[in-house]
């Protein structure tokens, strides 16, 4: 029998690249889209003409609701969960003095209460089963924190210490729960940054590079399968040394 993976945030950046990573490997994918649905389906289109099983749903992940949803979804489609990725996320620039109460407001929904409410209606599902493996997306900001940044900053920290509390909650019922915190990878959220910035940041990195979504990708596809069986609690860069 297949397992099953959810996905947040699946249709672009790290989000798409990992549901291609557990389609390819034979995985059934759901992945939740908020806005963009003409994309999602196309994007699911192309992977079941592929032969993959994989099934978009519209979610907004800063509604509870919404997130129990797409479990149950899940749930009814392929019988159980085995696997969760927390990747929906939004960004923001802005400095503290001009950051609007809206915008914090936001940004953490979407950012920690997304996370949040994912792994909690997940973990109902997870317990009986005493298995399971959680991965959430974090950032290097939220391990260094960023200027101008403070907000999301904030978000992605709280990602990182509910995903250590959780490990510890969740691994008697042998449910693994680790955190990826990428550094400044080729998406469209790096997009608010000039070409200029780009290079700088690439400078800055000790490989002299940007990441790949696929070099994420890869990295969540072992902390949610097998192969890491005895990880768990772990908060892992992916940023080319950037934070060294």
């Amino acid at each position: 029998m297949s397992k099953c993976v959810v996905i947040t945030g699946g249709t672009r950046g790290i989000g798409k690249a990992c549901v291609e990573k557990f389609a390819s490997n034979g995985w059934n994918v759901v992945f939740s889209y908020h806005r963009e649905e003409e994309k999602a389906q196309k994007f699911q289109k192309e992977l079941s003409d592929k032969g993959y099983s994989v099934r978009a749903i519209q979610s907004d992940v800063s509604s509870s609701k919404d997130c129990r949803v797409l479990i149950s979804n899940a749930i009814c489609d392929f019988g159980r969960i085995d696997g969760l990725v927390c990747n929906a996320g939004i960004s923001l620039s802005e400095i503290l003095t001009k950051t609007t109460d809206e915008q914090l407001d936001k940004v953490m929904k979407t950012n920690f209460n997304g996370v949040y409410y994912c792994c909690r209606e997940a973990a109902k599902e997870m317990i009986p089963n005493q298995s399971g493996s959680i991965v959430t997306v974090s950032s290097m900001w939220g391990i260094s924190g960023s200027s101008a940044e403070s907000a999301y900053s904030a978000s992605k920290a709280a990602v990182i210490g509910l995903s250590k509390s959780l490990a510890k909650e969740l691994g008697t019922s042998g449910i693994r729960v680790n955190c990826v915190a990428p550094g400044v990878i080729d998406t469209d959220m790096n997009r608010v940054y000039s070409e200029q910035d780009m290079k700088d940041l690439a400078d800055r990195t000790p490989l002299g590079r940007i990441g790949k979504t696929e070099e994420v990708a890869d990295l969540v596809y072992y902390l949610i399968s097998d192969e890491s069986s005895f990880v768990t609690g772990q908060v892992i860069s992916c940023d080319g040394g950037f934070g060294l």
